[in-house]
């Protein structure tokens, strides 16, 4: 089976669980024999996710641009291109742009019980800047 690259709608990141500019393309949804879904985020810069958790973690592959991450109570990360990011199952997180660069990943998140995300606070100013 093949999906064709703009078949499926790509969407503004909602403003209650994103900061800024955030365009999401999903790319497929979990299925039983593959429980993952994937897409590709792009994130102008400074726009970020809001604190979540992955029930069954999610990997990251950063695509394009510099980027940010953290873990709850660990320091922020900077991520670029090339780089991959693993978000374990249940650790509260976020991730987006750096502040002066836009910055694309391809998502591929795990689902458990068919949960892939429970979205939490928004990051704050401070902690965007570490």
């Amino acid at each position: 089976m093949i999906t064709r690259s703009g078949t499926r709608p790509a969407g503004k990141g909602p403003a209650e669980n994103f900061t800024g500019d955030v365009r999401v393309q999903p790319l497929f949804d979990p299925e039983d024999t593959a429980p993952y879904s994937g897409a590709y985020v792009t994130f102008q810069p400074g726009a970020r996710s809001a604190w979540h958790i992955h029930p069954a973690g999610q990997r990251l592959l950063v695509t394009e641009g510099v980027g940010r991450t953290q873990q709850w109570d660990g320091p922020v990360e900077e991520i670029r291109a090339g780089d991959v990011v693993w978000c374990p199952p249940g650790v509260k997180h976020w991730h987006g742009a750096a502040p002066a660069s836009a910055m694309t990943h391809v998502a591929l998140t795990g689902a458990r019980d068919g949960q892939v995300v429970e979205w939490l606070e928004k990051v704050s100013e401070e902690q965007y800047s570490g």
